[in-house]
């Protein structure tokens, strides 16, 4: 018996829906530019949604559905991804090129998503055309379910703490100088540091500054998010310590800091307890890899408020290490390790999978670095620059196998080619193998790499050329799970992924520049088998664009396996 394509949607919705034991979140987003915020004080064109810079939280719990119906009021295309949720079994809501057509200008389209079996701090933002660029972000918190423990005691309050780099000036022309330009690096150096999206305290470009107000006695958990386009940053605050608890979905093993690294794309938890005198105290981001003062624009600087505090900020800032001290780095990320005995989404504990037996199925080497093609300077992963196309890979997947879209497998994972050259590239994945991903950074600055879909295992750093004997240096006992991991100048990072999520997932560098031209691929994690509680078939409200806005309708998925 044929089944519609409507019916077939409200038979999925219903197990769906049923078999889960989340809420329905809606939201309501109008998504504008705004030259009245003036961030740094300077008139540019900011994204809003529903007047705010940064945008509005999204506050769920595990299990729960977002349903986000976003107008797009801009004049231009227009798509959000969500940094670090990994949409299970529906990369359809990932909201990036490959996955999505865009919502166009003067309409409106609804991403439905669960925050399924995960937990902790993420982030979203607009995903094509440079917007990041002009704000459009906003944090994400997904938070456990009372029947699991969270592993430190409930905290007198939480804090949002997004903090990224920021230009002057209107993005649309930074976006073109970029696409037109000879030599990348004329895009120069970002001009400010913004907390939650406000210039530095005391600097003159500043037309407000952010300020948390604390009780003494109280401990607070902050969630840090580096929403920026380009450098990592040195966190602290002046006289007191943070107690590391968790990353992008992660409870880690609890230490204490003097400062935290947060690396482009990246999320973290820490408790900061307020056992000073009642008074203010600076909160510092710095930026990494680059030679800045005290009195620059560049070093973000908010405020911690006693809340009977009558005293002004005094002393000098805290310090932090030295930029260039790369050791610090490194040997801060290897501490940072996976809780193995608590709890997080399921009630089992975290540790379920032990790396240190899996057999790897799949190993991709990927050089990132810069190469010339037609006379213009790209980012390049094994000498191919991702070459986004009109048409998203998942739907020309699902409607007629890539064909005239994309080739599969064309790109070399495990070489590099002679020549730079754009490529559509998209490669098989393994279902439920595992994977070893090797990003080796072959430019000057830090990098970091994201993989939508899943959160990966962090096992290894290393400086210079990997090699097979590299994996003797990595750590199969506790590493951190999370879906961003920084990659220092000259060296690399491994990872390991289970692939047993099927979709369309982008790796990407999350510096925006090396993105937006062509540090990007697709991974296809293919099952075979047509049940669609193995992957969800496109949703109700499914737009079409490129090759198939014709008109032409996706076929329902057949009915077996039931």
């Amino acid at each position: 018996m044929a089944v519609s394509s409507n019916r077939w949607s409200a038979i999925l919705l219903a197990i769906f829906f049923t078999t889960a034991n989340g809420i329905d979140i809606f939201l309501e987003w109008n998504v504008a530019l705004d030259s009245t915020i003036k961030p740094a004080g300077l008139d540019q064109p900011v994204i809003t949604i529903n007047g705010m810079f940064p945008g509005p939280l999204i506050n769920a719990t595990t299990n729960d559905f977002v349903h986000v119906n976003v107008f797009n009021n801009l004049d231009e295309p227009l798509l959000f991804t969500w940094n670090g949720i990994q949409q299970r079994l529906n990369s359809w809501q990932d909201g990036v090129s490959g996955t999505n057509c865009p919502i166009l200008p003067g309409t409106n389209w609804t991403y439905v998503f669960q925050t399924k079996d995960q937990i902790g701090s993420f982030f979203y933002f607009p995903s094509i055309n440079y917007q990041k660029a002009a704000g459009g972000f906003g944090p994400i918190r997904v938070n456990n379910r009372n029947v699991i423990a969270v592993p430190f005691p409930k905290p007198e309050a939480e804090f949002d703490l997004l903090i990224g780099d920021w230009f002057y000036g209107d993005y649309k022309k930074r976006r073109t100088m970029m696409e037109r330009s000879v030599d990348i690096n004329e895009g120069g150096v970002p001009n400010m540091i913004l907390m939650n999206g406000k210039g530095p305290y005391g600097d003159p470009m500043s037309k407000a500054y952010e300020s948390f107000t604390v009780t003494k006695g109280m401990t607070y958990r902050f969630r840090i998010s580096n929403v920026g386009s380009a450098f990592s940053f040195n966190f602290r605050i002046q006289n007191h310590k943070m107690v590391l608890v968790e990353t992008e979905g992660s409870y880690t093993n609890q230490m204490t800091l003097d400062s935290l690294d947060v690396h482009v794309g990246q999320s973290y938890s820490v408790l900061v307890t307020a056992d000073q005198d009642d008074s203010d105290y600076f909160m510092v981001a710095s930026p990494k890899w680059f030679n800045s003062s005290d009195s620059t624009s560049l070093v973000g600087l908010s405020v911690l408020h006693y809340s009977i505090s009558n005293s002004q900020l005094t002393g000098p800032l805290p310090t932090g290490p030295d930029p260039f001290d790369l050791e610090f780095s490194v040997n801060q990320a290897k501490s940072v390790r996976w809780n193995l005995t608590t709890g997080a989404a399921r009630p089992n504990p975290q540790g379920t999978f032990n790396v240190s037996n899996i057999s790897l199925t799949q190993t991709f080497q990927l050089h990132a670095s810069m190469g010339a093609i037609n006379g213009q300077q790209r980012y390049v992963v094994n000498n191919i620059s991702y070459l986004t196309v009109e048409t998203p890979l998942k739907l020309a997947d699902y409607m007629v196998n890539g064909s005239g879209v994309y080739e599969l497998d064309q790109f070399p994972t495990q070489t590099v080619n002679s020549e730079a050259s754009y490529g559509v590239s998209v490669v098989s994945g393994i279902h439920k193998g595992w994977i070893e991903l090797v990003f080796i950074n072959q430019l000057g600055v830090i990098d970091s790499w994201h993989l939508d879909g899943f959160g990966f295992y962090v096992v290894g750093f290393g400086n210079g050329e990997w090699t097979e004997e590299s994996r003797s240096t990595y750590n199969l006992y506790d590493p951190i799970v999370r879906a961003t991991a920084q990659v220092y100048p000259r060296g690399w990072t491994a990872v390991y992924a289970f692939l047993d999520n099927p979709g369309m997932w982008n790796v990407r560098s999350q510096l925006l520049n090396n993105w937006y031209l062509g540090h990007e691929f697709y991974v296809r994690v293919f099952n075979a088998d047509p049940n669609p509680a193995k992957e969800r078939p496109p949703p109700e409200n499914l737009l079409l664009c490129g090759i198939f806005q014709s008109g032409m309708e996706p076929a329902p998925a057949p009915m077996t396996g039931w």
